[in-house]
């Protein structure tokens, strides 16, 4: 287990997240930088007062009998004592370092601004950070040339502790920083509050949505959000649309196999009735026991197909594929239907190559195959007329071009033909061509549309035989075989 996990993921609070983090990470930086500005503010003041001093206590360096003397009168001294905060220290040490006036425990400059003999320093006075008697202090050191022979250099420093220096920077940073950590809050609040405000568009969607009725699938009004939730909106509208779609297509189905199912079983139950009424001869109780065995046939095969369509036209899951021998199929099932074609006296044939030749195997589901084409010669030999006399032909045909890796299945029939005005309407479920007398549940072709859609397949219908009467049907399955 996880500690401190959401188990949903906040919007609202991810913002909230990535506005505030921010803003307290920057403000220790904010502080650190400040104190640094308020440091380098609040010194220059005093390294000017700092300046002034020892340049004052260099003008009192006077030469006397070829010596550097340092005269410091007494009211000098106390001024330069006078500091309640801070203490002042000076130093004046001759040309060779002797002490002329001042502490001779303060720390000498550093090596590097000690000019040498007789060199004219670049700059004569220096500011530096040092350390006297424990303390930390800051120290401006001046170098005096003497008008004398060979022109020797005087050392004067004074040095001062940095106290009133730090009471100045805190000030600073108080000025500072104390407007800021009292606007803080109220800047959290703001932000805050405009986060409420700007996700208040996705509550009123929420609202809108929770308070529609079950049976409302009409789109949602895309101008009513904001530019940045739109393109959700629009998804949802489509999705209402095709759920819309799915919903009428449902309701359709299974209005059609209701009725399609209600004329067998209200043929089975008025056959019950009348072999059970009293008086009826053996003759008749035979022909009403044919009657309810021609609508349990036809009954059992509209609920089969009505089961192959719902298993064609489920997108749960894609079928699973794998190479599959077209003209074997196409054999199995010619085979299985001639039982049939002989009771109907319907002359059923296989023109195309034996199974295992060349360029015969695509990737697909056999189950499926198998169904397209019963269907496809089921529908042939069940609208295709035959007599003693004039026997009807079926014929289902495979080609196959590897150079143009397109395999064609075609099933061909002698019967009365399909206008080209229905040609389309017959691929929906339950269209009936008009003019039909024979038992039909209207599907099997709207399966055979929706498992050649599954594998890729275009399906056409056209006349068999153009201009002849009857012409024919001929009902052809391309598919395109991808490279290997």
């Amino acid at each position: 287990m996880k500690l401190f996990q959401r188990e949903q993921r906040s919007l609202f609070g991810e913002i909230l997240d990535w506005m505030l983090t921010p803003l307290m990470l920057l403000l220790p930086i904010a502080l650190a930088l400040t104190w640094v500005v308020a440091q380098s503010i609040a010194g220059k003041p005093f390294d000017r007062a700092l300046e002034y001093n020892v340049r004052v206590l260099a003008r009192l360096i006077m030469v006397q009998a070829g010596k550097p003397q340092m005269n410091l009168p007494q009211p000098a001294r106390e001024i330069l004592r006078a500091d309640d905060s801070d203490l002042i220290y000076y130093q004046v040490l001759g040309p060779r370092g002797e002490l002329l006036s001042g502490e001779r425990d303060l720390p000498l400059p550093p090596e590097d601004e000690r000019p040498l003999p007789g060199e004219i320093p670049l700059r004569d006075l220096h500011l530096r950070d040092d350390e006297m008697r424990g303390q930390d202090v800051r120290v401006a050191a001046l170098w005096v040339r003497l008008e004398q022979p060979g022109n020797p250099l005087v050392l004067v420093q004074v040095a001062e502790t940095r106290e009133k220096r730090s009471v100045l920077a805190t000030e600073i940073i108080k000025g500072v920083l104390m407007p800021q950590l009292l606007l803080l809050p109220l800047a959290v609040l703001m932000v805050w509050l405009a986060l409420v405000r700007g996700i208040k568009p996705l509550s009123l969607l929420e609202e809108r949505i929770r308070a529609r009725k079950p049976d409302d699938l009409s789109p949602l009004d895309e101008q009513a959000v904001p530019m940045e939730v739109a393109p959700l909106v629009a998804s949802v509208n489509d999705l209402l649309a095709r759920l819309k779609g799915s919903i009428a297509t449902q309701k359709r189905f299974l209005a059609d196999a209701a009725h399609q199912l209600k004329t067998p079983l209200a043929g089975l139950r008025m056959q019950a009735d009348l072999a059970q009424r009293q008086g009826g001869s053996a003759d008749e109780l035979k022909q009403s026991l044919k009657q309810i065995e021609r609508s349990s046939i036809r009954a059992t095969h509209t609920v089969n197909q009505l089961l192959a369509l719902a298993r064609a036209e489920s997108r749960g899951t894609p079928p699973a594929r794998q190479p599959c021998d077209l003209a074997q199929l196409t054999l199995e099932v010619v085979q299985d239907s001639v039982p049939r074609a002989i009771d109907r006296q319907i002359d059923l044939g296989y023109d195309g190559p034996q199974p295992g030749g060349t360029g015969l195997v695509l990737q697909g589901n056999p189950t499926l195959l198998k169904e397209m084409v019963r269907n496809l010669v089921d529908n042939a030999l069940t609208y295709t007329p035959s007599t003693p006399e004039r026997p009807g032909v079926v014929t289902v045909k495979l080609h196959s071009d590897r150079f143009a890796r397109v395999m064609l299945l075609q099933v061909e029939d002698s019967g009365p033909g399909i206008a080209p005005a229905e040609r389309a309407l017959v691929f929906e479920p339950f269209y009936r061509a008009l003019g039909t007398d024979v038992d039909g549940s209207g599907l099997g072709l709207a399966i055979v549309l929706e498992i050649a859609r599954q594998h890729e397949a275009s399906v056409t219908i056209e006349d068999a035989q153009p201009g002849a009467r009857p012409p024919g049907t001929r009902a052809s399955v391309r598919f395109v075989v991808p490279p290997a």
